[in-house]
C-alpha cells in the first residue's frame, strides 16, 4: 500500500485567504440540527479559489475556457516535487534549470510558504521567465504551496503565460511533510461548470 499523503488545506472559517481579506474567508453556518428534531445540515459559502484549488483560463484570460474543460487524466499521474525551500521572494528560470525538467512532468513547488499556516504576503512566487522556461519545456501542470502562483507583477504574466500555452495551475497545496521526489499525484476538483476555478482535493501516492 502505498504512503499517502493528503497536500490540501482544510476549508474552516479560521484558515489563510488571499491578503487575509474579511471577505475571502470561508462561512460555515448550521441551518438545522437535532435540537430542532431535523437531521444536522450545514450550508458552506466560499470563494472557488479558497484553500487548495485548480485554476481555469477563464481566471485570466478573457473569453478563456472554464474548468470542465480540465480533464482528469490530467490531474492525475507522475509528478515531481520540487525543493525550493530556499528560493527568496520569487523562482527564476535559473533556479529551475538545476532539475533538468522534462516535457509533460505535472511540477509541485514546494516553498516557504508550506510552513506557515497564516497568509504570508512576501510568499514566493513563480517570476515571469520561471513561467516561460517551463512553458516553453512545455510542462503539463505546476502547483504551488502559496495561494497564489504569482504577486506583484503587473498584468499578471505568470498565469497568463502558463494558461496561453496550456499549463494547468494549482494553487494552495500543504507539502511540508513532503520530501523532494517522484510520486503519483491526484488532485479532483468539484465537478463543476462554466467558471473560473474549483476547489480540490490533493494527495500524493508515494513509496
Amino acid at each position: 500500500m502505498p504512503k499517502i499523503y493528503d497536500i490540501s488545506m482544510t476549508i474552516e472559517e479560521g484558515m489563510q485567504v488571499w491578503k487575509n481579506y474579511e471577505a475571502k474567508k470561508p462561512h460555515i453556518a448550521n441551518v438545522q440540527n437535532h435540537d430542532q428534531g431535523k437531521p444536522h445540515e450545514s450550508l458552506l459559502t466560499m470563494n472557488v479559489h479558497t484553500g487548495t484549488h485548480v485554476d481555469a483560463p477563464l481566471h485570466m484570460l478573457a473569453g478563456g475556457e472554464t474548468i470542465e474543460t480540465i480533464a482528469l487524466e490530467r490531474l492525475v499521474g507522475p509528478a515531481r516535487v520540487l525543493d525550493l525551500t530556499h528560493a527568496k521572494d520569487y523562482i527564476t528560470k535559473e533556479d529551475l534549470e538545476p532539475f533538468a525538467i522534462q516535457k509533460g512532468e505535472r511540477i509541485l513547488l514546494k516553498t516557504s510558504s508550506s510552513f506557515s499556516e497564516q497568509f504570508l504576503m512576501d510568499f514566493v512566487f513563480l517570476r515571469e521567465d520561471g513561467a516561460k522556461y517551463l512553458a516553453d519545456i512545455g510542462v503539463g501542470l505546476v502547483a504551488t504551496d502559496a495561494l497564489g502562483i504569482e504577486r506583484a507583477q503587473a498584468e499578471y504574466p505568470t498565469h497568463r503565460t502558463l494558461m496561453r500555452n496550456d499549463v494547468i495551475i494549482v494553487e494552495g497545496l500543504r507539502l511540508k511533510d513532503v520530501p523532494a521526489g517522484n510520486y503519483t499525484l491526484v488532485i479532483l476538483p468539484l465537478k463543476m461548470t462554466g467558471i473560473d476555478a474549483s476547489p480540490a482535493r490533493a494527495v500524493l501516492l508515494g513509496d
